[in-house]
């Protein structure tokens, strides 16, 4: 197994970039998904089927794109009954976290007599994609459904690949459960470009969620402006601040389970000595054996204090920040870029993938600068509803004077032309 060991050495943000470069970047698939992309807005489903016999079930024809409700009530009745109760509690604690992310309508009065309303409204129909491949993802289809309907949306619809033919029964269970009735078998850019464009057979959306592979995120990346995104999702990648006085072989196991997401994951340590590092690295080497970790990169970063071990997280802004041990623990009022923080050494990254109610649609490779988790606001437009009334004189003297000096007469005359009306709606 391959561990990689730094010291800050007083440069946190430089040594983050350094950090970062160790996790394999994938090939460019710009061309590949725009030509994928540009045939399922031209040619619709005939496009769709050609690349989903290609890419998805192995030449053989492709099942239907629309999963029949029939089909649906089958796989919620063959589910087992330890994971339709397991899926029920993650399902009810998303779905209480992303409640609690609804603001209210408000209303602010403002001194001059008018009144503007700050108004949240949901999108008419968004888009949830669950990946494929290597194994079925209902935990996907939890995080994206069930915040989507927290939101208010009208229509929520889930797409995942027909790898080899077929959905995962567990996934159509899992859809049923999180209450989406409209489910398609599609994967990959042509799915996206369905979505975002439709087809014969699948109206477009306003919004399209969810992780995916290189082509995936491509294709969200050109259709983005056309309809809304979450984000650019990545490679998953966790780091671990942490000091002596807690279980070591726990920050050893959350590394290899983060890395057990794919050999482009990144998993780091970070601690204001080497000793705890050691133990890790020893922890590491013994539990390594049971998964493949040696393709992963792996970094523990000797920080020499706590301080510099919070700016090279800053700096480095992980996907999943776990703060472990009592004094790691106390930076978490400190932490703002990051896409989700564990605090303490029971909270494992593991249980927000599935259970803990926190979203497990994060941002990766550095946007936790700027984006946020998925939540409700992903499937919300703010808008603010303006009441002038008996403000109109008032606020008419001053835009007039701000609209002539940018050289918009019109518009000038446009709000004069109200003084004196004091209207009041």
């Amino acid at each position: 197994m391959q561990v990689d060991w730094y010291e800050v050495a007083g440069e946190p943000r430089r040594l983050a970039s350094r950090v970062r470069t160790l996790a394999p970047r994938p090939r460019s698939v710009e061309s590949v998904v725009r030509e994928i992309v540009a045939s399922v807005r031209a040619d619709g489903d005939l496009a769709l089927h050609h690349h989903t016999r290609e890419l998805d079930t192995g030449g053989k024809p492709p099942p239907p794109l629309r999963v029949e409700q029939v089909e649906l009530g089958a796989a919620l009745a063959q589910l087992a009954p330890e994971m339709r109760e397991a899926l029920a509690l993650a399902i009810e604690n998303v779905r209480a976290v992303a409640l609690a992310g609804i603001e209210p309508e408000r209303e602010v009065a403002l001194p001059q007599g008018q009144r503007v309303k700050l108004r949240e409204v949901p999108v008419r129909r968004a888009a949830v994609y669950a990946p494929g491949g290597r194994a079925p993802y209902p935990s996907t289809v939890v995080m994206g459904a069930v915040t989507a309907a927290a939101a208010g949306v009208d229509e929520v619809v889930v797409c995942t690949p027909p790898t080899g033919g077929s959905v995962h029964p567990m996934v159509l269970a899992t859809c049923v459960l999180c209450g989406v009735g409209e489910v398609y078998r599609m994967g990959g850019a042509q799915a996206i470009a369905a979505l975002a464009y439709g087809t014969e057979t699948v109206a477009p959306v306003d919004v399209i969620v969810g992780p995916g592979n290189p082509y995936v995120t491509e294709a969200k990346r050109q259709v983005h402006g056309h309809v809304g995104i979450d984000g650019f999702a990545g490679p998953s990648e966790l780091l671990i601040v942490l000091d002596g006085g807690v279980d070591l072989e726990l920050a050893a196991q959350d590394m290899l389970a983060q890395a057990e997401h794919g050999p482009d994951s990144q998993v780091v340590a970070v601690a204001p000595d080497a000793a705890p590092l050691d133990v890790v690295a020893e922890h590491l080497g013994r539990l390594g054996g049971r998964g493949a970790i040696s393709e992963h990169a792996v970094a523990l970063v000797d920080a020499g204090n706590m301080e510099d071990a919070l700016a090279f997280s800053e700096a480095y802004a992980p996907e999943h920040l776990q703060l472990m041990g009592p004094s790691a623990e106390a930076l978490a009022p400190s932490v703002r870029s990051a896409g989700c923080v564990f605090v303490g050494s029971a909270s494992g990254t593991a249980f927000g993938d599935y259970v803990a109610g926190s979203n497990h649609v994060l941002p990766t490779g550095g946007a936790a600068r700027f984006a946020s988790v998925l939540s409700p606001r992903h499937f919300r437009r703010r808008m603010s509803e303006v009441h002038v009334g008996s403000a109109a004189a008032a606020l008419a003297r001053a835009g007039a004077t701000i609209a002539r000096a940018e050289g918009f007469v019109i518009h000038a005359r446009s709000m004069e032309a109200r003084i004196g009306e004091n209207q009041d709606s």
